[in-house]
Formats: structure tokens, sequence, C-alpha cells
């Protein structure tokens, strides 16, 4: 892949904007109709198909979180051991006050909201009845012919 090409994968990341990549990457080219159809082109190159998909996914990993961190969040949040950051007002005495922010223990109300998420994923708390078993089914004719006339 040449440097250009690379330029226009980047620039390409960027706003997913084909047309306005290739004009980054091409300056010389002005027309918009003549980057669209150049920029498709380049899209359907293999290797900057590749090269996209592969920062894409590298972008997506680092900003989407995985289940085992969102589990590990939920557990340090339910045993208590995150804090969060609240303003709190301070009196200085004659009316005067401040307002600063002070670290404190995450609430109740999260920490149970966090016990229940994580009871869930693992199916501690299952409103649905499990039953199982076989039933044996017996269809009987008892109707004769003369009852319906």
């Amino acid at each position: 892949m040449t440097e250009r090409q690379k330029r226009f994968a980047d620039e390409y990341i960027i706003d997913l904007n084909a047309t306005r990549a290739y004009k980054a990457a091409y300056p010389t080219v002005k027309r918009d109709e003549t980057a669209a159809v150049n920029a498709s082109k380049l899209l359907r190159n293999t290797n900057i198909k590749s090269y996209i998909d592969e920062r894409l996914n590298k972008i997506s990993d680092e900003k989407i979180a995985k289940a085992s961190e969102v589990m590990e969040y939920l557990t340090k949040t339910m045993r208590g051991e995150d804090k969060e950051e609240v303003v709190a007002v301070e009196g200085h005495g004659d009316g005067f006050s401040s307002a600063c922010i002070v670290e404190k223990a995450i609430n109740i109300k999260d920490r149970i909201k966090a016990a229940e998420l994580l009871g869930k994923r693992y199916g501690l708390f299952s409103e649905k009845l499990q039953l199982g078993g076989s039933v044996g089914v017996q269809i009987l004719d008892d109707i004769s012919g003369d009852e319906c006339d």
C-alpha cells in the first residue's frame, strides 16, 4: 500500500466519507465526482479494505467494554471498592461557603443494583418455573351417532 493510499484509509476512518478522504489524500483532485469514483475503487482494494477493517476493529476494541470488564466493574461496585466524586458545600462562617469535590463510597442503592445485575447474569433470580416430566394423553371417543338427531 502506498503512502497516499494509507493516508486515504486513515482519513476515511475519521468520518467514513470516502470523497473527502480521497481529496485529502490526493489534493490535486478538485471535483467531487472524480474523487467519489476513485475513492470507491480504493475501497474495493483488498489491502486498503483489510487495513481499514483492522484499524476500525482496534478502535472498537479500545472503546467498547468487554463482558469481563463489565462484570469486574459490577463486582467492584457491589463490594463497595469503588468511590464516586460528589460536590459538597463547605461552610466557612458568616454566611460564606464554598464548593469542593469529595470522594465518597458508592451508595447502597447502586451497590444493590450491581448485585441485582450480577445475579441476573448468573441466573440467581428465576421467576420462571422449570417444569419437567411427561404426561400421557388418552383420547376417549364416547360420542354415539344417534344423539345428534
